[in-house]
């Protein structure tokens, strides 16, 4: 059975002329097969109002379905895309929420955006430490990606051209997805806003902190271990855990963003960027001023746009954002 699928369409005139709105919004071992019958249920669908426009001011159709990339209820995602001869760079997204909770719907917006950039968007959904322990979140991610690749031409996506962003502790499942091995195919790029990219260094801030997120962070730490401590006998779990201590040649180039004050600082990222460039892998590490966290730096319009274009830059793609330097 063919999924439902939800389409707007647009005049390819119109979008010629349009500019794109402002920023509003907040291994796989055995990846599962998506089922062309696997459709559970659509997000309202927006117009693409950047696409590449159609020959002659023909119409642009954008589609939006939620599909299953394995067993659990937890393993699915959102996938936006338009109809079309033309295969589109991807963007995947990771949601945060302490990697206990949170869900994709929470950052629709930011998939919104990104689809109204003219790219295959994937806002992908993964079992939270609750379901399943480490490293079952960067499996399922994992596992997204190669099914999109399996079925990229179902959505008009270039299975070798794409990029991964991820929002607080879906900044350290993306971060992982990028230094997975020597590398994942097609990957482009990773971008963390606020990842919290060592567990380590979380669990070791976070003990008797006076910043209660700190606190939380490590407990958060500890329940994706499984419960256990890192000198609790599982020590290769946390070592699978720490991104920075997986950094190889063949990994993707990153750029990450930190609030100077918040709770999960640039020193994250430092540590990676550190280890990254002693393979000779390109990390650009960003801080602006505050305490915004995740979505909330995100929404900096700034921060927003400097996201953008070193995305399609990476994708070899026309910004259609200000052309305002990078913070």
């Amino acid at each position: 059975m063919e999924p439902v699928r939800k389409m707007v369409v647009v005049s390819a005139l119109a979008l010629a002329a349009a500019v794109a709105p402002p920023v509003t919004a907040e291994a796989a071992t055995a990846p599962a097969v998506i089922s062309p019958a696997a459709t559970v249920g659509d997000p309202a669908p927006i117009p693409s109002l950047n696409a590449p426009p159609g020959e002659n001011g023909e119409l642009i159709q954008t589609f939006v379905e939620t599909v299953k990339y394995g067993k659990h209820r937890r393993q699915k995602m959102d996938v936006w895309w338009q109809e079309s001869t033309q295969r589109r760079p991807g963007v995947f997204i990771i949601h945060g929420g302490w990697w206990s909770q949170g869900d994709k719907t929470g950052i629709e917006g930011i998939a919104h955006e990104y689809a109204t950039l003219g790219y295959a968007v994937f806002n992908i959904n993964y079992r939270l430490s609750g379901d399943a322990a480490w490293p079952a979140q960067r499996i399922d991610a994992l596992s997204a990606i190669a099914a999109a690749r399996r079925n990229a031409a179902r959505w008009s996506f270039d299975p070798d051209n794409y990029v991964v962003i991820g929002f607080s502790a879906g900044g350290h499942i993306a971060t992982a997805v990028g230094t997975y091995k020597n590398g994942r195919p097609g990957l482009k790029g990773v971008v963390g806003m606020s990842p919290v990219i060592s567990p380590l260094t979380a669990y070791d801030d976070g003990k008797n902190s006076p910043n209660p997120r700190k606190r939380r962070l490590r407990k958060a730490a500890i329940t994706l271990a499984g419960g256990c401590k890192p000198k609790g006998g599982c020590a290769r779990v946390w070592a699978s855990m720490e991104v920075p201590w997986h950094a190889s040649r063949g990994d993707a180039p990153m750029l990450t963003f930190h609030s100077e004050d918040e709770f999960v600082p640039p020193s994250h990222s430092e540590l990676l960027q550190e280890q990254l460039r002693r393979v000779g892998v390109e990390m650009t590490v960003r801080t602006v001023p505050g305490n915004a966290h995740s979505t909330g730096l995100y929404r900096i319009p700034e921060v927003a746009e400097s996201v953008q274009r070193w995305i399609a830059e990476k994708l070899g793609q026309a910004s259609s954002t200000s052309s305002t330097a990078l913070l």
